[in-house]
């Protein structure tokens, strides 16, 4: 089998594993194997949901017969190696007489990192590693971060003018991308357990935070909102978030600053509000991911607005990018920039992406990455910050 035999069938993989695209959280990553005998995938297989077999188990189970010899395995993540719910992969693939696997990345499980491909070597498998490893260490950046970090994963988009604003100076911003780019910050909503705005984006677009890749097939996240004041609580009856049939999966994230009585009056109306130790009434991005990490949700798609991005940058929260470009111009100093605070005298105090990939949608560009921050980040003392 050739090398570019390799990849294609690797890509086969990776394209299974997308069909479980948000549904394997909190514990498990998306994965999928394909089973070829003489060079013909004769069974595949992908991790469904949370809780499930597993992707490997599934190929072999789908083939219904002990593989041929010769037959390859080839999976797009390490085969885990403990009995975990559902049983050791590996000691599924050393039963069925497999004898040579094909693996695209290691498995950042400190529990299973490495032991299942050495595992497999002992029982003399051939395993060969790092077909398209980036690619597959990229369809689980959640379950990676969770794995290494111990803590969620958390990313801000953004939707800008070719010159970084977001909106107008009266505030317009529907629609500066186009239809394929709003598609796709759909498709990334399901991606993530969780999504986050602020108060100002809540009163200002009164927005659904719900991914709709269909007319008939709309998800909700959880949803929080950062309000510090509970700004949002007098007029809550006109907000989606609010007052929808996913009002149960909204949850109003704010300081101890705020008044007891509107925390009383979202939780009689069937909303939960976590209430965040904090020094001013902007909600703390350290006590929220404390929070996150008891609640184990692996991670949160923040979408702004502005000031909440700002906030969280202020304090490097945030962990990875989504930057969406239309070509558009508003070259007005008045507009709503997508990011503010920062003194930068030195380029190399510029906040900068690492790992990057790039998308072309329509007319729009994304650009997404880590963030990398400065040594040193010095902000102006006018920031506004979380409200």
């Amino acid at each position: 089998m050739t090398d570019t035999q390799k990849e294609e069938l690797m890509r086969r993989a990776l394209d299974l594993a997308r069909k479980g695209w948000g549904m394997t959280h909190p514990d498990n990553p998306m994965v999928g194997a394909l089973i070829v005998e003489k060079n013909e995938v004769v069974a595949e297989g992908w991790y469904e949901k949370d809780g499930g077999a597993h992707a490997e188990i599934n190929a072999l189970k789908n083939l219904g017969r002990r593989p041929k010899k010769g037959a390859i395995l080839i999976c797009t993540l390490e085969p885990c190696s403990t009995e975990g719910r559902t049983g050791a992969c590996v000691d599924a693939i050393l039963q069925s007489g497999i004898r040579h696997v094909i693996i695209g990345a290691r498995d950042p499980n400190p529990v299973h990192a490495g032991r299942g491909l050495d595992k497999l070597k002992e029982n003399g498998v051939s395993v060969e590693t790092r077909i398209l490893t980036d690619e597959c260490e990229d369809l689980n950046l959640l379950y990676n971060h969770w794995q290494a970090k111990k803590r969620p994963f958390f990313a801000a988009k953004t939707a800008t003018t070719i010159d970084g604003y977001v909106a107008t100076r009266s505030g317009k911003s529907k629609w500066i991308t186009g239809e394929k780019a709003r598609l796709d910050v759909m498709r990334w909503r399901r991606f993530f357990p969780a999504i986050a705005v602020g108060a100002g984006t809540v009163m200002a677009d009164n927005p659904k935070l719900t991914s709709r890749l269909s007319e008939k097939n709309e998800w909700c996240p959880i949803r929080f909102v950062f309000d510090g004041l509970l700004t949002t609580v007098t007029e809550k009856e006109h907000f989606s978030l609010y007052s929808d049939k996913f009002k149960s999966r909204t949850i109003v994230v704010t300081s101890n600053h705020a008044g007891s009585g509107y925390v009383r009056k979202l939780e009689s109306d069937g909303i939960r509000v976590w209430v965040l130790p904090a020094a001013t009434s902007q909600v703390s991005i350290l006590a929220f991911q404390e929070r996150c990490v008891q609640e184990k949700i692996t991670g949160v798609y923040f979408e702004g607005g502005p000031r909440l991005i700002a906030g969280i940058m202020r304090e490097k929260g945030f962990d990875y990018l989504f930057s969406y470009r239309a070509p558009i111009i508003l070259a007005d100093e008045k507009g709503k920039n997508a990011y503010s605070g920062l003194k930068t005298d030195q380029l190399d105090q510029a906040i900068c992406l690492q790992g990057i990939k790039h998308q072309a949608l329509g007319d729009d560009q994304l650009i997404r990455g880590f963030i990398a921050y400065p040594a040193e980040m010095n902000f102006d003392e006018y920031l506004l910050g979380i409200r």
